[in-house]
């Protein structure tokens, strides 16, 4: 597949890792350097490793995962939402340190595979239009990456639009990301 058709694909597949990043860096004074370029690796790491995994599962798998795969998109990014969300309504400090750290652990990897669902039915498509995928895939992680990591500085600017309910605003994000996902498969 040529870089023209494989570039709108990896945009495509990378506004959910943006919009993610934005909702977990709109906080004043954002994330740290190392915590967005962790967060920009897994997001990229996942993307790239996704579509290989879909292009190895191939077409019979795609019937499976088809029923299910915004379900668990919807629930992991309502899970962790609504966890800012409520972060965000306790006193103190509580609200600036965005739900412990997102860009480490179990959340980490949890948001690491919620944004990259779709990433996997990429490579389920590829295998079935009999595709090559690992420049496919390096171009998706790598476009991830970039966005992931630029969202992160841009998050911070929206946070002072949004105030001291800027965590509200990060988990509503991730809220309503799940929900798109949802209603675009139903």
């Amino acid at each position: 597949m040529n870089l023209f058709l494989v570039i709108p694909v990896a945009l495509a597949l990378a506004m959910d890792a943006f919009a993610v990043s934005i909702g977990l860096s709109v906080f004043p004074g954002g994330l740290k350097k190392s915590q967005s370029l962790r967060l920009a690796v897994f997001f990229g790491f996942f993307q790239f490793l996704m579509p290989l995994i879909g292009w190895l599962a191939g077409q019979g798998f795609l019937d499976y995962i088809r029923d299910v795969d915004h379900w668990v998109a919807f629930g992991l990014l309502l899970l962790i939402g609504g966890k800012m969300v409520a972060e965000s309504f306790r006193n103190g400090d509580s609200a600036k340190k965005v739900a412990d750290d997102p860009t480490k652990g179990v959340t980490l990897f949890l948001l690491s595979i919620a944004t990259s669902i779709d990433a996997f039915a990429v490579g389920l498509s590829f295998a079935a239009l009999e595709q090559k995928i690992f420049f496919p895939s390096l171009i998706i992680g790598g476009v991830a990456f970039a966005l992931t990591y630029f969202g992160t500085k841009l998050g911070p600017v929206f946070g002072k639009i949004a105030g001291k309910r800027a965590e509200l605003f990060g988990g509503l994000i991730l809220i309503f990301i799940g929900i798109k996902i949802l209603i675009e498969h139903l």
